[in-house]
């Protein structure tokens, strides 16, 4: 069952990194706005993430692309998505990789 699980994640973490905030040339997994990602064992997917900031004009819509993102996986059972803005957003939470392809290196 550990196994199944670990796929799921890496398959949803995929799935993650193939969505991009508009703004910023960067998937929303590598610019740190993703805080959590739990699977119970229905394959339900619950999971925390904040915005750049809470004015963000993606506000309505990048949480939806999530989901339904998400839940097209086939093992995904459900998902919905959570928005928290706590801790809030920094340039500190995005990787390597995003703080690099930014300039920020």
């Amino acid at each position: 069952m550990q196994s199944m699980n670990m796929d799921l994640e890496n398959k949803i973490v995929n799935m993650l990194k193939s969505i991009y905030d508009p703004e910023i040339p960067v998937d929303i997994y590598e610019l740190g706005l993703i805080y959590e990602v739990r699977i119970n064992q229905t394959n339900d997917v619950a999971i925390d993430m904040t915005l750049t900031s809470p004015n963000c004009p993606v506000a309505d819509t990048l949480p939806k692309e999530v989901e339904e993102k998400v839940k097209s996986i086939e093992e995904v059972n459900d998902a919905k998505v959570h928005i928290v803005f706590d801790p809030p957003w920094s340039k500190d939470m995005m990787s390597e990789e995003a703080k690099l392809e930014l300039g920020f290196l």
